[in-house]
């Protein structure tokens, strides 16, 4: 368990996680699972949380901890998990504590990360490692929010970005050897 201090990526520049995927590292693999939430408010549930817009939110209903359950069909590997929320606007709905959990379903579900948030304003970035220090390969990640400021009951949280790193496969053949013949390097590309 680690928290947001020991864990969270600090810049210079506003934290954006369409930088990451424009750059061709990382690219966003949420549509490819399915989500569900532990409640929500009518007309404020996965839609809103994925809609690419800051202003619109996912409101829980219903008691501690609020649960974001991300399943994959197939075993996937996560790098990072970006989550945007707003103590300006939305105060005591905003989360302070949250827990990322990953493993294969429901039932066997360990704790990757523990984040105290203080007033956030913006995305989040939450790496999500193992203990190689490799990204995270899971069927299934959840996003608990154990807390919230002042004490508030709901929570709300604007979007939730899931990344997965781009294997770049032609440097994956080279790293085998440099072939030198013409008949070889022929070959040395899969297309």
């Amino acid at each position: 368990m680690m928290s947001l201090n020991s864990s969270v990526r600090v810049s210079s520049e506003e934290p954006d996680p369409g930088r990451e995927e424009r750059s061709g590292r990382v690219r966003e693999v949420g549509n490819q699972a399915v989500w569900s939430l532990s409640s929500c408010k009518p007309g404020f549930g996965v839609e809103q949380l994925r809609d690419d817009c800051l202003d619109t939110y996912w409101q829980s209903d219903g008691p501690q901890p609020h649960l974001v359950n991300i399943q994959f069909r197939r075993k996937t590997t996560i790098q990072d998990v970006w989550i945007y929320a707003d103590y300006k606007a939305d105060e005591s709905y905003t989360p302070s504590r949250i827990s990322i959990r990953c493993g294969t379903h429901f039932n066997d579900l360990q704790e990757i990360e523990v984040v105290d948030l203080h007033e956030p304003s913006g995305w989040l970035l939450i790496p999500l490692k193992d203990i190689q220090e490799r990204p995270i390969r899971t069927y299934m990640v959840q996003i608990a929010v154990l807390s919230n400021h002042q004490n508030g009951r709901d929570t709300h949280m604007r979007q939730i970005k899931i990344h997965s790193p781009v294997v770049n496969t032609v440097v994956a053949v080279e790293c085998v050897g440099a072939f030198t013949s013409p008949v070889f390097k022929r070959y040395s590309v899969i297309r």
